[in-house]
C-alpha cells in the first residue's frame, strides 16, 4: 500500500500524463505532421511537460507572491517599468525551453561517455549505484537530489562572481534595481544555457530521473522567485538558516556590498551569500551575512559618477544581451595581452 507521499506522487503524474498527452494529440501533433516534423515527437511530446509545468508555476507564483508584494512592500517606486522586461525573461526560462534541449540533447552524448566508461572498469556517480535502492523512495531520493545539485550550484555562483568576464553576464542579473518576484529569470542568454547545461549534465551523472528534474527545476524556481520578492516577509532566525530569504539573498544584490571585490566594509571576497536554495553552504563557507541592514541593490559600475562610472547595462531585452556579450569581449580581449605577458616572462625566467 502506497503511502500518502508515494500516492500523490503517482496520482499527480497520472494526470499530468492525461492532460500532456491531450494537448499534444490534439495542438502539437497535428502541427508536426503538418510541417513534417513527426521525426521529433519524443522530444516535442518532452516539451509540452515542461511548458505545461512553466505555465502553472508561473500562474502559482503570482497568486502567491503578487499580493504579498501589493500589501507588504518592502520599496515603493514611482513607476514599474523597469521590471516590464523581468517579465518577459520569465516566460523565456520557465516554459522550459533551454533546460529541455539541453536536457535531451545531452542524454546520447552522456550514454555514449557510459558506456566508455564501463568498460574501462570507471562506475560514475549515480546514487543508486552508490546507495543501492535510495531512489525507490520518491520522496528521499527527491531530497537528496536537491541538496547535492543546491550544492553544486553554490559553486556555480561564486564562480559567476570571480570570473570576470562571466561576471560581466552575470552582471545583467544584478543590474535590476527593482526587485520584484519576476527578477529571478533576468539572465543574459549565455548564462541561462551555461548554466542549465552544468545542471543537466550534473543531474545526469548522478542519475536524477526525467521526471524529477522536473519537479526540481519547478520548485528551484518557486523558492528563487520568493527571494527576489519586493515584500517585506521575516523567515525569522532559524528560517533564515534553513532556507534562503527574500532578506538575506537582497543583501547579495546590494550595491557596494554583495558582490564586489575587495569592499571596504566586506572582508569576504567577491561579495557574500551566494546560496541558492540554502544558506548552509554560506554559513559552512564563511562567506554568510544575516546581520547587514538592508541596502539598495544593484550594479556600482551603473551609477552616475563619482558614485559609480555611469555604465550603460541596457533597459530592454536586446540592449541588455547585446552590452553583455560587448563588456564580455571587451575584459577577455583586456585579460589577453596579461596572460601573454606572464607566459612570456614565466619563460624568460
Amino acid at each position: 500500500m502506497l503511502n500518502p507521499f508515494d500516492w500523490i506522487s503517482h496520482t499527480t503524474s497520472l494526470l499530468v500524463g492525461e492532460v500532456q498527452t491531450w494537448v499534444f494529440v490534439t495542438l502539437v501533433q497535428p502541427v508536426l505532421y503538418h510541417f513534417h516534423f513527426m521525426v521529433d515527437d519524443d522530444f516535442a511530446y518532452d516539451g509540452v511537460l515542461w511548458f505545461l509545468a512553466g505555465l502553472l508555476q508561473i500562474a502559482v507564483v503570482y497568486a502567491v507572491l503578487r499580493p504579498l508584494e501589493a500589501l507588504r512592500p518592502l520599496e515603493l517606486w514611482p513607476n514599474r517599468r523597469a521590471v516590464r522586461v523581468d517579465v518577459l525573461y520569465t516566460f523565456i526560462n520557465r516554459l522550459g525551453l533551454i533546460n529541455l534541449v539541453l536536457f535531451f540533447t545531452l542524454q546520447p552524448t552522456f550514454d555514449s561517455l557510459q558506456e566508455w566508461f564501463r568498460l574501462r572498469g570507471i562506475d560514475n556517480l549515480n546514487l543508486d549505484t552508490l546507495w543501492p535502492g535510495v531512489t525507490d523512495r520518491p520522496l528521499i531520493a527527491f531530497l537528496i537530489y536537491f541538496i547535492v545539485l543546491d550544492f553544486a550550484g553554490y559553486w556555480y555562483h561564486r564562480a559567476q562572481h570571480q570570473i570576470q568576464w562571466w561576471w560581466e553576464l552575470h552582471a545583467v542579473h544584478h543590474s535590476q534595481r527593482q526587485l520584484t518576484l519576476w527578477a529571478d529569470d533576468r539572465n543574459h542568454l549565455l548564462d541561462d544555457v551555461l548554466m542549465a547545461a552544468y545542471f543537466a549534465a550534473l543531474a545526469l551523472i548522478i542519475g536524477v530521473p526525467p521526471s524529477q528534474f522536473v519537479a526540481l527545476s519547478l520548485v528551484s524556481g518557486a523558492l528563487q522567485s520568493l527571494q527576489h520578492a519586493n515584500t517585506r516577509l521575516s523567515f525569522g532566525w532559524l528560517g533564515e538558516r534553513l532556507l534562503v530569504s527574500p532578506r538575506f539573498h537582497r543583501l547579495h544584490h546590494a550595491i557596494g556590498y554583495g558582490h564586489e571585490l575587495g569592499h571596504q566594509n566586506n572582508a569576504r571576497l567577491y561579495g557574500c551569500n551566494f546560496g541558492v536554495l540554502l544558506p548552509w553552504w554560506d554559513m559552512l563557507f564563511r562567506s554568510a551575512d544575516f546581520t547587514t541592514a538592508l541596502q539598495p541593490t544593484g550594479v556600482r559600475a551603473q551609477l552616475p559618477a563619482p558614485e559609480g562610472q555611469g555604465v550603460d547595462y541596457g533597459a530592454g531585452f536586446w540592449a541588455q544581451q547585446v552590452l553583455g556579450l560587448r563588456r564580455m569581449t571587451q575584459r577577455l580581449v583586456a585579460a589577453w595581452p596579461a596572460r601573454g605577458k606572464a607566459s612570456a616572462d614565466s619563460g624568460t625566467a
